[in-house]
């Protein structure tokens, strides 16, 4: 047998491929209900959480997802290896769909927990296997590699929300949570089988780690599971505990972890001084991250709820579930991506990353400015066309596609192969910023219209976009093969 899969692809990236269409059924299935879910009536299967509260979680879930992909990096550089991490990731994230389809508050909260674990041990090391079959310099060939795998996902991501999405709102929620663990079944399953196509590539940790460090790692995690232990235990006896409280928890943790995790990463000794100096500089790119899925992060929560309460959803008679607006983004990406993977290609060398940084948050602000025309003209109790929530996800879509693959390529090459997991585990975690963020500037929702929320933060987008692109030439880092700037080999003197 041909060690080539069809249409001349690697049967590794085929592999991947593949488990990566199941994780993201999975993952866009729970964005198209959880905060729908969370948001309905206890009398609806839901748990009857308010508006802000059910955004809140969908947040910190988010957030949380995003934060664990830094531990979950660690753990594929220093003890599993990145095939075996993508494995159990996978595993956790079935097991944990497969406890929400199980009635109660319960099974919900622990299932979530699983998932997050799962997701946060599979991404990084997932990107992490694919740049390692790329050597150093490649940067437009690994682009291009992670903007294919962003159109080929996107597939799975727009059918997910109408999959599981009509069996949530139409049979009860509990069974699209059923739907989305068997998809990832069907990702663990094809990854295990397929593993013999990847040789020794991702099978054995680049960086082991030693006992000593290996102890020292046991130790703080019991006693930080043991602090929160506690804090819980405390929290229950006193009567006061409400789930609610973990989810602050979570968002706070968001809000921290990122900037204490680079600044171990930067002080890291077996780190050289070339990567110290490049991740440093990238520190700037980073923060445009989180401003960006401060934004894109509200399509599962805000945009979603306005989808269901505020936007006209009759066709033919037949009344839409507002969950299936989940899809445009997807489709949308679908659409953009091979123009974008094409213009990084031609232009690589004058279409520098900064730039690139800085059009996708106007992008993303420019969505949230037409969000307050729609919230506008929804005002008065109306329900509004479904081409202004469409609006907003085409330029959402657009700018996730700038810089998605763009962002996790670039991570891949500030430091070096021993490094990558964590690298682009920060860059996850600058994502959970984001949402954290998200998690409690909804809040405001409740305190100021919402059109003037959308305005508010869609205003800021557009402006440190703007503030990014052009500031980008004066973020420099030298390679080790070449002098470049974080803003791409079109920023260098």
């Amino acid at each position: 047998m041909s060690s080539q899969a069809a249409f001349s692809y690697p049967r590794w990236f085929t592999t991947i491929f593949l488990t990566d269409i199941w994780e993201r059924f999975s993952f866009y299935g729970m964005m198209a209900i959880l905060t729908l879910y969370a948001a309905a009536g206890r009398s609806e299967g839901g748990l009857g959480l308010t508006t802000a509260e059910a955004s809140a979680v969908f947040g910190a879930y988010i957030g949380l997802v995003f934060v664990l992909s830094l531990p979950g990096g660690w753990l594929g550089d220093r003890v599993f290896g990145a095939w075996r991490a993508v494995l159990w990731g996978g595993v956790l994230i079935a097991l944990g769909h497969y406890s929400m389809a199980v009635p109660g508050n319960a099974g919900s909260y622990a299932g979530l927990l699983l998932i997050a674990v799962g997701t946060g041990l599979l991404k990084p090391n997932m990107f992490a296997l694919i740049s390692a079959f790329f050597g150093a310099g490649e940067r437009a060939r690994r682009e291009a590699a992670f903007s294919v795998l962003y159109i080929s996902i996107q597939i799975s991501a727009l059918i997910a929300p109408l999959v599981v999405g009509f069996l949530g709102e139409t049979f009860g929620w509990h069974w699209g949570f059923a739907a989305a663990g068997v998809g990832m079944t069907a990702g663990v399953a094809q990854f295990a089988m397929g593993g013999r196509h990847f040789g020794e590539v991702g099978k054995e940790p680049p960086h082991p780690v030693g006992d000593r460090e290996r102890a020292r790692v046991v130790r703080r995690a019991v006693a930080i599971g043991t602090v929160v232990t506690i804090l819980i235990a405390l929290d229950v006896a006193a009567g006061t505990f409400t789930p609610m409280h973990l989810i602050g928890a979570f968002g706070l943790v968001a809000l921290v972890v990122p900037f204490l995790c680079f600044r171990s990463l930067s002080r890291d000794p077996a780190l050289d001084e070339g990567g110290r100096r490049r991740l440093r500089a990238f520190f700037w790119l980073l923060l445009s991250f989180s401003l960006f899925w401060m934004l894109a992060g509200q399509s599962g929560s805000m945009l979603n709820l306005f989808a269901k309460n505020s936007t006209e959803r009759e066709l033919f008679g037949f009344t839409l579930p507002g969950s299936w607006f989940q899809s445009a983004i997807p489709f949308f990406i679908l659409a953009s991506a091979p123009v974008f993977a094409w213009l990084w290609v031609r232009f690589d060398t004058t279409i520098g990353l900064a730039l690139k940084f800085g059009v996708a948050l106007v992008l993303a602000g420019a969505g949230f400015v037409v969000m307050y025309g729609a919230a506008t003209s929804a005002s008065g109790g109306y329900n509004v066309s479904p081409l202004w929530l469409l609006s907003v996800f085409f330029l959402i879509a657009c700018g996730e596609v700038v810089i998605g693959p763009v962002g996790v390529a670039a991570a891949a090459e500030v430091t070096s192969s021993a490094f990558v997991g964590r690298t682009i585990g920060l860059v996850w975690l600058f994502s959970a910023l984001g949402a954290g963020v998200s998690s409690q500037l909804v809040r405001l929702a409740d305190v100021i219209p919402d059109r003037y929320y959308y305005l508010g933060v869609g205003l800021l987008a557009v402006c440190a976009g703007l503030l990014v692109a052009g500031l980008g030439r004066s973020l420099r880092f030298s390679g080790a093969a070449e002098t470049e700037t974080v803003a791409g080999k079109g920023g260098a003197a």
